[in-house]
């Protein structure tokens, strides 16, 4: 336990670090700016041209600001088009030199420095350095004069030169090999498969991405190729008047053959197929075919790298030609009869006489048979089918191309239609159409029997349409078509049914009662009306107001808007619109409705003006009796005894209850409608005649009884 403390103690004692330490040793920097320069600058740019074998050097200079006066260690890497070329640690604050002594074209690219201090980076500028200049190639041979096939090796120098190089080896101006190295040389085995005298040079490519730098021609050498006593021979028998049918004989042999170490092949070949092979000869023997105008034959002997051919050209003369089908009639139609005819135009008479021709039809389950020589009947089905035929004589068969024969469908009885819809006083579309039938197909438009025009459709998606103008609906139904695209008749169509919309016209708004009739508490009912064809839409408008009152579809000429019971505040202009399918609109003329007050609001108003006259009058008529009443007792009084009079109360109750008398009325009183101008009987809203009136000057007398 006491070991154990003792080694802690040691360890923090270690470990101890004054406070003054401490700072030095968490010294701070920082790096300003790293920069790369590259010397000479000859062109003074800060991206140099420089030539083949310059001492070119990369400075990469550092500053950096630290509060310490000890040097950091510092990190350089030199990239060179993104790849790292150079790295160097030094503890000195001084720049650092990369050199590239007698530069080459392949130190050309883009260079950059970086600078690492204690895991501090930074990186400068990229510098571009362009190395101009390639030396001259130096060709070397190992032999100057070769036989044929023999092997020579050719050596390509590019003295001086680095990285990766490609090098092209020409024969005169044409290039025979190519070889990509690292290195500035190379060397290649060439082989001449020709003889005479060959000019050998070569010239070399440095690529450095992206760009590539191509260096002048080598040294040419001059190499002598000797031809071989071998080669290869071609018979053929036999060559001249050669017809289809004669049998040719081949022989592929070799000539002035000498030993060689090396496998010798001969190959004979007619074009692209080989017909026979071996070593040193060869036998074939076919049928002569006029597959073209002439017949190529090859024998090409090979030997190691070594390849040499004899070729052989001969006619040969047709027996018969191809033979080619035809169809009649040129248009066929479903279920009628055709003729197919196989035949040969061309015999050569002097090997074939036309009769040993023997023609087929295939395939055999072909619904024609023969009906003469290459002569095929039958009737067309009702889908496409492709035949071929065959002429065959003296072992020779030929094909005709295939011939498909695509019945055509008769047209089937056309329907007549309006496209579209039918307005009265419109252009009007009739499309003709036929359920079946191949095109083309003409149709023919017909007004009665009378021809009127005509339409051809040879496009899946095209329509016989055709534009008619009517001034009367009845005029449409005369119309009908045909329908043709063979010479056989075809039925017409039936005629157009179809209706014709005729436009609205004569819009009129009827007002029940009439306008200037409508009281307050009324049913009003406004109808609009028009001529044309249904169905038709109503809308009905006041003046004032955008949104129509009302609106409503129907199959009549006319409909009706209803008001219940109007009132003063349904005073005003109405007028109403109407449409149909013929895309018209009309509107009617306009109506002015003034409500005028209910006849019984009249009555109580002539009923108080009435009772307001009579309270009147019987004012007066008090006022007058009490005069003379008055001048009557004063008269007494002087000559009489005076008496006692009756009170005041009693007299004015004696005169009211006698005038009420003569003013209330009786169950026979006549009843006056101020509406229709004629008097009832009855005690309900009955009302006395009114008063005469007063303000024209007259004046009302009371009853003779009071």
């Amino acid at each position: 336990m006491g070991l154990l403390l003792l080694t802690l103690a040691s360890a923090l004692l270690s470990t101890y670090v004054p406070a003054g330490s401490r700072v030095e040793a968490q010294r701070l920097f920082t790096i300003r700016a790293v920069s790369l320069t590259v010397e000479p600058h000859p062109d003074g740019t800060r991206d140099p041209v420089v030539t083949r074998d310059t001492n070119v050097t990369l400075r990469c200079q550092a500053v950096v600001s630290s509060s310490g006066p000890e040097a950091l260690v510092r990190k350089y890497t030199i990239y060179k088009d993104g790849s790292d070329v150079y790295t160097k640690t030094s503890s000195s604050s001084e720049d650092l030199l990369y050199p590239l002594p007698a530069a080459r074209v392949s130190n050309s690219g883009k260079y950059k420095c970086e600078v690492n201090i204690e895991g501090k980076s930074m990186a400068s500028e990229s510098r571009k350095l362009t190395v101009t200049g390639l030396s001259t190639p130096l060709l070397h041979l190992n032999k100057g004069v070769v036989t044929e096939g023999e092997e020579l090796t050719a050596r390509c120098t590019a003295p001086g030169e680095t990285g990766s190089i490609f090098f092209y080896f020409y024969d005169d101006t044409k290039e025979i090999q190519e070889e990509r190295v690292n290195s500035n040389q190379v060397e290649v085995r060439l082989r001449f498969s020709s003889a005479g005298i060959h000019r050998i040079h070569c010239a070399y490519t440095v690529l450095i991405t992206p760009d590539s730098f191509k260096s002048q021609e080598s040294n040419t050498v001059v190499v002598s190729v000797k031809e071989l006593s071998i080669s290869p021979v071609l018979e053929v028998s036999p060559t001249d008047q050669v017809f289809e049918g004669d049998r040719l004989d081949l022989l592929c042999t070799l000539r002035s053959f000498v030993h060689n170490t090396e496998k010798i092949q001969l190959y004979l070949s007619q074009g692209t197929q080989l017909l026979s092979t071996g070593s040193t000869r060869v036998n074939h023997s076919m049928v002569a075919r006029a597959s073209g105008p002439t017949l190529s034959f090859e024998c090409r002997l090979e030997m190691g790298p070594l390849f040499k051919s004899a070729t052989k050209t001969i006619s040969v003369t047709e027996l018969f030609s191809v033979p080619t089908l035809r169809v009649s009639p040129a248009e066929v139609f479903q279920r009628e009869a055709m003729t197919l005819t196989c035949r040969s135009e061309s015999v050569a008479s002097e090997r074939l006489d036309r009769k040993e021709l023997v023609y087929t039809l295939s395939p055999p389950e072909n619904p024609l048979v023969a009906v003469g020589t290459g002569v095929f009947s039958g009737k067309a089905l009702q889908f496409d089918f492709n035949y071929t035929c065959a002429a065959e004589a003296k072992g020779i068969k030929k094909f005709s191309q295939t011939l498909t024969v695509r019945p055509k469908v008769l047209v089937s009885v056309p329907k007549i239609s309006v496209y579209g819809k039918a307005v009265l006083g419109q252009p009007i579309q009739i499309l003709c159409h036929s359920d079946a039938g191949s095109l083309p197909i003409n149709y023919t438009l017909l007004w009665g029997y009378d021809e009127v025009d005509v339409r051809s459709v040879r496009l899946p998606f095209d329509k016989a349409i055709f534009t008619v103008s009517i001034t009367k609906p009845e005029e449409l139904s005369k119309y009908m078509c045909e329908a043709r695209n063979s010479k056989k008749e075809v039925p017409p169509s039936k005629r157009l049914n179809a209706t014709v919309i005729e436009p609205l016209t004569h819009p009129t708004l009827t007002v029940i009662p009439k306008p200037d009739e409508v009281s307050e508490g009324d049913h009003l009912v406004l109808i609009c009306g028009v001529r044309g064809t249904p169905p038709v839409t109503f809308k009905w408008y006041r003046v004032g107001t955008i949104e129509p009152l009302n609106f409503t579809t129907t199959d009549n000429k006319h409909k009706d808007y209803q008001i219940p019971r109007v009132s003063n505040d349904d005073s005003g202009t109405y007028y109403c619109e109407a449409y149909n399918s013929a895309n018209g609109m009309v509107r009617s003329e306009q109506v002015t409705i003034q409500v005028r007050m209910a006849l019984w609001k009249k009555a109580v108003i002539g009923g108080v003006g009435l009772l307001v006259a009579s309270l009147l009058v019987l004012g007066v008529c008090v006022l007058y009796f009490r005069s003379k009443r008055g001048k009557r007792e004063a008269a007494a009084e002087l000559s009489v005894k005076p008496s006692i009079p009756k009170s005041d109360d009693s007299l004015a109750e004696t005169l009211t209850h006698d005038s009420e008398a003569s003013h209330a009325p009786t169950d026979a009183a006549p009843f006056y409608d101020g509406k229709e101008g004629r008097a009832t009987n009855g005690t309900r809203d009955s009302v006395a005649p009114p008063p005469a009136d007063l303000s024209n000057g007259s004046s009302y007398s009371a009853p003779a009884s009071v």
